[in-house]
């Protein structure tokens, strides 16, 4: 059942990130909003927010296990989809990417820029820079954006149910949206702490995905260095997996000069290429656990 819930979760979302709806941002920063309080001098503190997303995250996993030991399966089941659905995705992204594309083969750099310098992280949205780095950027931020909203979520529902799920992202939530930006760091060391196992899988999955000759030769280098970030272990794998200088704009630049208006939405085709591929790798691998009865 967990197999075919994650599946049926997965195919809405993605129906629902390709219309560009229902952003589940929007929900956690109306609530923190709300129930964000912190008295001067304790901006820092991190507890607040765990309160809430912890709370959070217990009572709607004692509702599925309340629901499930009772046999509402109906009622425990679309539940957990239900969440699922709306709590990954992040269908902001679709237009951002496209306007994007279109700037590149333009050869519109600066508009390129504007367009995505606002989902970028907060160091680097001060100032434009070069195309190579810009590309760079994008790229490592659009990868790690779908890492957090499918597969980080997709592992700690394996591995923890639904109150699992809630917990993890709400964290990441905290750590992008908490009003208290001076304590959005510590969140984010947690992400970093629930995302050291998951991210090295996906890293291995790229590898089975895409060039596996080429990860066995740089990528799987970064599964031995344990305190790489999260971002650092996925640009490396990725980096090593695709084919064509997806990932070396330089490179690609200096070898198919008359191409490079083309760049921008050839290596992003290849990034979600690479991707889909991995989440059927994943697919595949809850597959056999189901059959094996471990999950």
């Amino acid at each position: 059942m967990l197999l075919l819930i994650f599946l049926l979760a997965y195919f809405v979302r993605r129906r629902l990130d390709a219309a560009g709806r229902f952003d589940s941002d929007r929900l956690f920063r109306g609530l923190f909003r709300r129930m964000a309080t912190t008295s001067p001098g304790d901006e820092h503190r991190t507890v607040p927010g765990l309160l809430l997303v912890g709370g959070l995250s217990v009572a709607l996993a004692g509702i599925d296990w309340w629901a499930r030991t009772r046999g509402w399966g109906l009622v425990a089941y679309p539940l957990q989809g239900l969440v699922l659905v709306i709590l990954m995705g992040a269908p902001e992204w679709r237009g951002v990417l496209r306007a994007y594309r279109e700037a590149w083969q333009r050869g519109d750099m600066q508009g390129a820029w504007h367009h995505i310098r606002d989902h970028l992280p907060a160091s680097e949205r001060g100032q434009a820079s070069s195309p190579d780095s810009m590309h760079l950027s994008l790229c490592r931020r659009f990868m790690a954006m779908v890492f957090d909203r499918y597969f980080l979520l997709v592992f700690w529902y394996v591995l923890g149910g639904v109150g699992a799920v809630v917990f993890v992202r709400g964290l990441i939530a905290l750590r992008e949206q908490w009003p208290q930006a001076s304590a959005r760091p510590r969140f984010a060391a947690i992400v970093e702490w629930l995302a050291w196992a998951p991210v090295r899988l996906l890293s291995f999955s790229f590898g089975l995905a895409g060039d596996l000759a080429g990860w066995l030769r740089e990528g799987r280098q970064s599964l031995a260095t344990p305190l790489a970030l999260a971002d650092d272990v996925m640009m490396a794998a990725a980096n090593s997996a695709l084919t064509g200088y997806a990932l070396d704009p330089q490179r690609f630049s200096q070898l198919h000069p008359s191409e490079w208006s083309d760049y921008g939405g050839r290596s992003l085709a290849a990034i979600q290429d690479l991707l889909n591929r991995s989440m059927l790798v994943w697919v595949c691998l809850l597959a056999l656990l189901v059959i094996a009865g471990v999950v």
